[in-house]
């Protein structure tokens, strides 16, 4: 039987090369995000190491990190790094004072900004010879004052620096301008990722980062032979206990690994979820290639049977066909997976965010799951057409054609279709109530969209019938050749439905989630713009840090501006929760939020009296006149406060409005604020408006200047990755459907040469032949689009329900223009997959047609 396996899928090479194409997409996307992660893991280990190459121990403060000033810092100084060089086995000792800038590029907006905790700092800490080790120069010289500054070759291509420009940046503070002086290599991997290194001058760094005469930390590098375990334990002895501790260079290496590969984790996952749709999508044309072949060789099988081979000798020898199938399609996705592994990290590098350079990795994992991917995948589509193989009876190999299904099949498939119908779009249709998109109700979503999907499939051989005799209208406009064409598509439903599953699938897919997006960045619109009666927010880029307390002045003296309102935002603590506290000014507040109160009013907002939202009312049970118990911040007491007002959920308002003053005794600098709301004259909403009030902030990198566009976009960030989704699961669908028509055609054409002959000896053209393959063609694309848009759009509207619990301002919204691109695809899918079956079709004479057997 094996033998006979073999044989078989020599003789059907031709008609089996779609299905390995199917199976080896899948295959490679698998293998080569596998390939992939240890690669970049790899890479990022040995990028790690190199940069602790020299370095045996690193000393730094206790309970602190690298860059905190203060007491704990002063235990690093000069003199402890000179009873450092003096420890047995400590080649040198060589004293930093790291920590964080972010510089402003030559057109004045923040350089690599997204990847503010790798925009790193240091000092150029000179040796015995002058020059910093691990600083090399590359071009000028080294920073020797309090003005100028040194950058790594890598920022300065990004930032379009050269020697002698006048750089803007800032560390934790006000704007610093420096001269750059000098350029200089670095092997770090957190600068080498996407981030920024400045380097000072000593001094600079350290009143910058530490303080006076202090280091943030001092890296040991060992004599040759030295073991660094050892010799941190050395070290750690001439510690203070209390206020230093030593880590050996192999833990830190570790450690910064770790980091640097979790940033970039998230690039791993969309190539794994492409890979399981394409394998989820290419099983069923595996499953309707074998249904075909067992269809075409009833006979062959039955004589098989004839002849004393037992059912069981049957489906082996299927199951072999699948596995030197999975394993042609293994091999053919592995050395793909390859060619994606080399190519991803140039495709998913961007400006802010490069990803590592090295060799491909290759261990025995992506072996292995291409093996077991492409083998067990094709084994398991194939197991159901070996199973009706099987019950081929010896007396059908007198029978020359396939026989239609049972009425107890049809009806067992009906019954088992509408109960996974009836299970899906029930279970759909309950959340439509919860109003909740807590994750127990998004699992339900996935699981009644899957469920739905999977009635689709089962039912669409019943479907197909009424489906295609209404579509069929239109293409009985082309006459003969396209009443022919439905009747082509209507000879084997069953056929025609697995032929379609693909598209119903990947349109389903598409169709959904381009629903999801295109109403949830709609609402995402509404929702940046809700409340917010200011033009522009002018905010920190970091949490922890306040804007400059002349900067409000300067906003509001700024031409063009109408208000400028001063926002402080802390935390309240208050009935056993924590929520967010906004400190306003209730004389300018009103012009920059659209407050909509249900009770009470803003005009009584002051020290001891604060307004809440519905949902804060709601939950604490108060309202206009209550009081109520909080604490604003950590560092204040608990006191009692006035409610004079509710105001419907604002998100530019938060949870609570409090008074400025209320809100400011919470550590604040005085008259320091975390946000300031710009109105401005109408006329006035214009990119110089927007340059001026950068400038006003003091062109500092640290701020950030936003629109209401940009409140818009930066709110929507995450769509670009469902996008991206969506538009990769469409490709993929539509190269697999492609691949699936192809094979069905070609394989019908094949079933169908005397037919054809008879057409072509009773009169009909070979254009003729060729419009009624490509019309029977068009009629399979649109059979699985109508199916799969009708499911994807009712679970669209159902897991819409769990969105707008979670966004009031959720409404569904059609996406015609991508609705209507899917369709187009579609039916470009079916013109493109006959072109080489009907060109075929019409190649055939008509007497060698009519004289097959």
């Amino acid at each position: 039987m094996l033998r006979t396996a073999l044989r078989n899928v020599l003789a059907n090479k031709a008609r089996l090369v779609m299905t390995v194409l199917a199976v080896c997409l899948g295959v490679a996307f698998v293998c080569g995000t596998l390939v992939f992660a240890e690669s970049s893991a790899a890479a990022y280990r040995a990028a790690a190491s190199k940069d602790f190459a020299d370095t045996a121990v690193s000393v730094t403060p206790k309970s602190a990190p690298p860059g905190t000033a203060g007491e704990e810092a002063g235990a690093l100084d000069d003199a402890l790094v000179r009873k450092l060089a003096e420890v047995p086995g400590v080649a040198a000792a060589r004293p930093a004072a790291d920590g964080s800038a972010t510089l402003n590029g030559t057109d004045g907006r923040p350089l690599r900004a997204g990847k503010a905790r790798s925009n790193l700092a240091a000092a150029y800490v000179p040796g015995k010879d002058g020059k910093d080790g691990r600083h090399p120069l590359v071009e000028g010289r080294a920073p020797r004052g309090s003005g100028e500054l040194a950058v790594d070759s890598g920022t300065a291509a990004a930032g379009g620096f050269s020697i002698g420009d006048t750089l803007t940046l800032a560390t934790d503070g006000p704007v610093l301008k420096k001269r750059l002086v000098g350029i200089v290599r670095t092997g770090d991997s957190r600068v080498t990722a996407g981030g920024t290194l400045a380097v000072f001058d000593k001094a600079t760094a350290q009143e910058l980062f530490a303080s006076p005469g202090r280091y943030t930390s001092i890296d040991v590098s060992a004599e040759p032979g030295t073991d660094g375990f050892e010799l941190a334990e050395r070290i750690t002895a001439l510690l203070p206990a209390d206020r230093a501790e030593a880590v050996t260079g192999t833990a830190q290496a570790a450690q910064q690994a770790t980091y640097t590969n979790t940033l970039t984790r998230g690039h791993q996952k969309m190539p794994m979820i492409f890979a399981g749709v394409s394998l989820f999508i290419g099983s069923f044309l595996i499953v309707n290639t074998f249904t075909m072949l067992v269809a075409r060789r009833t006979r062959e099988i039955a004589l098989l049977r004839a002849i004393g081979s037992t059912r069981r000798q049957v489906v082996r020898s299927l199951l072999w066909e699948a596995v030197l199938l999975g394993l042609v399609s293994s091999a053919a996705g592995f050395v793909l997976g390859l060619g994606i592994a080399s190519v991803l990290p140039d495709l998913l590098s961007t400006s802010q965010d490069s990803l590592p350079q090295g060799p491909l990795v290759i261990g025995p994992l992506p072996v292995v799951a291409a093996l077991g991917v492409g083998v067990g995948v094709t084994v398991l589509a194939a197991w159901l057409p070996s199973r009706k193989a099987a019950k081929v009876a010896p007396i059908e190999a007198l029978r020359s054609c396939e026989q239609p299904p049972t009425a107890t099949a049809s009806r067992v498939r009906g019954a088992v279709g509408l109960l996974l119908l009836v299970a899906g779009a029930g279970l759909l249709v309950s959340l439509t109530g919860a109003k909740d998109a807590s994750e127990e109700n998004l699992q339900n979503a996935m699981c009644g969209c899957a469920l739905l999907v999977v009635a689709l499939i089962v039912l669409a051989p019943l479907l197909a019938v009424p489906v295609i005799r209404l579509t069929g209208r239109l293409t009985g406009r082309f006459g003969i050749t396209g009443r022919l064409a439905r009747e082509n598509a209507l000879r084997d439903p069953r056929r025609t439905a697995a032929t379609a599953s693909a598209l119903i699938v990947s349109t389903a897919l598409v169709a959904g989630l381009a629903v999801i997006g295109n109403s949830t960045g709609q609402a995402l619109d509404r929702q940046a713009a809700a409340g917010l009666g200011a033009d522009y927010v002018i905010g920190s880029r970091s949490s922890m840090t306040a804007l400059d307390p002349g900067t409000e002045q300067r906003v509001a003296a700024t031409p063009g501006v109408r208000t400028a309102a001063g926002i402080a935002d802390s935390t309240v603590f208050t009935g056993g929760g924590v929520r967010k506290i906004a400190g306003v000014d209730p004389a300018t507040v009103g012009d920059v939020m659209k407050l909509d109160f249900v009770g009470g009013s803003l005009k009584d907002l002051g020290p001891g009296r604060i307004a809440v939202s519905a949902a804060v009312a709601r939950e604490q049970g108060v309202s206009a006149g209550s009081r109520v118990k909080a604490r604003i911040g950590r560092n204040q007491e608990v006191t009692q406060y006035t409610v004079v007002g509710v105001y419907e959920d604002n998100p530019t308002a938060g949870d609570v409005l409090g008074s400025r003053a209320d809100v400011q005794r919470d550590g604040f600098l005085p008259g320091s604020v975390q946000r300031i709301l710009v109105r401005a004259d109408g006329a006035a909403v214009s990119k110089t408006t927007e340059d001026r009030l950068r400038a006003a902030a003091g062109n500092s990198p640290l701020v950030q200047v936003k629109d209401r566009q940009a409140l818009v976009d930066e709110a929507a960030g995450s769509l670009a990755d469902l996008l991206t989704l969506m538009y990769g699961l469409l490709a993929i669908g539509t190269v697999i459907s492609l691949l699936g028509i192809v094979n069905t055609l070609a394989m019908s054409v094949a079933d169908r040469t005397r037919e054809i002959g008879v057409l072509r000896a009773i009169g009909m053209d070979r254009a003729g032949i060729r419009r009624m393959i490509r019309l029977e063609s068009v009629t399979v694309a649109a059979f699985g689009t109508l199916l799969g848009l009708a499911g994807g759009l009712f679970g669209a509207w159902a897991v819409g329900s769990l969105a707008n619990g979670a966004m009031k301002e959720y409404s569904l919204a059609l996406p015609w223009g991508t609705l209507l691109l899917v369709c187009l695809v579609s039916l470009t899918i079916g013109v493109l997959a006959a072109a080489v079956p009907a060109r075929r079709a019409a190649a055939l004479s008509p007497l060698e047609a009519v004289a097959e057997r």
